[in-house]
């Protein structure tokens, strides 16, 4: 590739541009052709897209992010600009206008086709994050009366632009969803068959209003590589296959990490996020964490003549406040990943309740034992029973903090992700120094 890029290069500082037209530049991986593309300078970049077959273009175009899609139709004139959008996949093609400015996307809309234009606001029409935006109005449909080889010869005939032939549907004259065949019960059956007699009417579909992420887990569940998407009267709309899928577990994850790190998810990649957005989605929950560990200096200032009577008190503060908040963060690590994944629904929270209650009080009291003999050591047998039972309580408190997080902020439609460590962890060390000024004073006699 580095070779072809170098041969690219010469052929564009030279406008050989008939020797690049005559390049065989579907023998190409678009994945590389897209790098390839963005190797070059931005003019050098408009210059080859141009060069490029409508259907090369078209498919590279979707490989490439955000800003570089916005910034090749900069360069591109109304009538190269519609021409793309004609060879875009409908899935593609509302992808990039979901994404886009609203001005850019108002001007690309009034560049459409009728057919194009009804179809794009079609699929515009269905709630941000929702299947219906991520579907393909693309598929082959059969009819259940029609015999296998007048069916084969209609797959021939429509499937040479369809995204995916795997999966044939069999639908009735108002489009309703009678049933989902792999294409290889068609080739093996007998071909004066009806396609009624190959059929099992067992079939897995998606409302076109369900979030994506049921998609994904749908499609993971079955091990199937695409689903049929449908309205509330079984009507066959669409269909969303494995690559959309992939790209939406990709941005999912991809968020959930960076809610988990106190990061409002990012809009674009990091190697193209701006310098301030990129401060932006980092200072707010920086500063408003500043604000909640403000609360624990404050536990500590009202506990200061405590402090004061026993000094000892305040070398575990460290190592109590650090266990309580790992231990809150490994709880809603594990919480929040078997809500995204499936593993555990909301109905099922008092089960996680019961489970990390008991797992709490066996982590309890093994931190327990552990830092109570160092309390013994270092301030004798009342500092090392203060020490050992705050650390049962804490890990305890912590830990069902982690789990019950989470399930709460689901239950408020809130991305289970927020309870990210940061967050439990703040909250675990204003409820740890409660929980040792409490217990200390209690047992030690202090007022």
């Amino acid at each position: 590739m580095q070779k072809f890029k170098e041969k690219v290069e010469e052929a564009i500082k030279k406008r050989s541009f008939e020797l690049l037209k005559r390049e065989e530049w579907h023998k190409w991986h678009l994945a590389d052709l897209a790098d390839l593309l963005l190797s070059l300078d931005k003019t050098d970049r408009a210059v080859l897209f141009r060069l490029w077959p409508r259907d090369i273009a078209a498919d590279v175009f979707s490989y490439l992010d955000k800003e570089n899609k916005n910034s090749l139709l900069k360069d591109l004139t109304d009538e190269e600009t519609r021409l793309l959008l004609a060879n875009l996949k409908p899935d593609d093609r509302t992808d990039l206008l979901e994404e886009l400015p609203g001005q850019v996307t108002q001007r690309l809309l009034n560049l459409l086709s009728y057919e194009d234009l009804l179809e794009t606001r079609f699929l515009l029409g269905y709630p941000e994050k929702s299947v219906g935006r991520l579907m393909t109005p693309e598929y082959v449909a059969v009819r259940p009366e029609w015999k296998v080889a007048e069916a084969l010869e209609h797959i021939r005939s429509k499937g040479k632009k369809i995204e995916t032939l795997s999966t044939v549907y069999v639908t009735d004259e108002k489009w309703k969803l009678l049933d989902a065949l792999g294409i290889e019960k068609f080739v093996l059956a007998s071909p004066d068959a009806k396609v009624a007699d190959i059929m099992d009417n067992s079939f897995i579909s998606l409302s076109a209003f369900d979030d994506q992420e049921k998609a994904v887990q749908v499609m993971q569940k079955y091990d199937i590589s695409a689903l049929p998407v449908t309205d509330s009267d079984g009507i066959l709309l669409g269909v969303v296959t494995f690559d959309d899928i992939f790209d939406v577990v990709q941005e999912e994850t991809t968020e959930d990490f960076q809610r988990g790190a106190a990061v409002t998810p990012l809009t674009t990649d990091y190697g193209q996020v701006s310098f301030k957005e990129l401060f932006r989605k980092r200072a707010g929950w920086l500063v408003a964490l500043v604000f909640v560990m403000l609360l624990a200096s404050e536990v500590i200032a009202s506990y200061e003549e405590v402090l004061t009577k026993v000094i000892a008190l305040a070398f575990f503060i460290p190592l109590l406040i650090d266990v309580g908040g790992n231990t809150g963060s490994q709880a809603a690590t594990l919480m929040v990943r078997a809500l995204a994944t499936g593993d555990i629904k909301l109905s099922e929270w008092f089960t996680a309740f019961r489970k990390e209650l008991v797992i709490g009080l066996l982590l309890g009291l093994t931190m327990g034992v552990v830092v109570g003999a160092f309390g013994l050591w270092r301030g004798g047998y009342e500092i090392g029973l203060v020490v050992g039972l705050s650390m049962v309580i804490i890990v305890l408190f912590t830990n069902l903090l982690g789990i019950f997080l989470p399930f709460l902020l689901a239950k408020f439609k809130v991305d289970p992700a927020v309870a990210s460590s940061p967050l439990v962890t703040s909250i675990a060390d204003i409820a740890g120094l409660l929980i040792y000024f409490a217990v200390a004073v209690r047992i030690l006699n202090l007022t």
